[in-house]
């Protein structure tokens, strides 16, 4: 699944490389693949539709410096809506007195769950 995001993610953001600008017009094209992808992916609508808005919203007449493509822009304000939206992070493990702390660990084949 997260191959086939990233894949499809690489995909939209390939489209609007070599542009000198990101208009209007290019944002429309690559949040409607990108709603795409995250629904195959099983995002929910609603979250999909308002991190697409918000997204779009950043997205329309950012400029593009000199140093930077398009497509690098749109990553960088994709980027920092995903952390965004993941909400902020938090370390800390509040740790129940008098114990054991149960702690669930979930995550992909062969992330290091069990070394953990």
């Amino acid at each position: 699944m997260f191959d086939t995001l990233t894949e499809r993610l690489g995909s939209a953001f390939r489209s609007i490389r070599g542009r000198g600008r990101v208009t209007e017009e290019n944002v429309s094209e690559v949040m409607r693949e990108i709603r795409t992808a995250l629904l195959e992916a099983d995002v929910n609508l609603e979250v999909a539709r308002s991190f697409c808005d918000q997204v779009k919203q950043e997205a329309i007449g950012a400029e593009v410096l000199n140093t930077l493509r398009p497509d690098q822009v749109m990553v960088k304000i994709v980027h920092d809506e995903l952390v965004r939206l993941m909400g902020p992070v938090d370390p800390k493990i509040p740790f129940v007195t008098p114990g054991p702390t149960v702690l669930l660990l979930a995550g992909l084949q062969g992330s290091g769950k069990t070394t953990t």
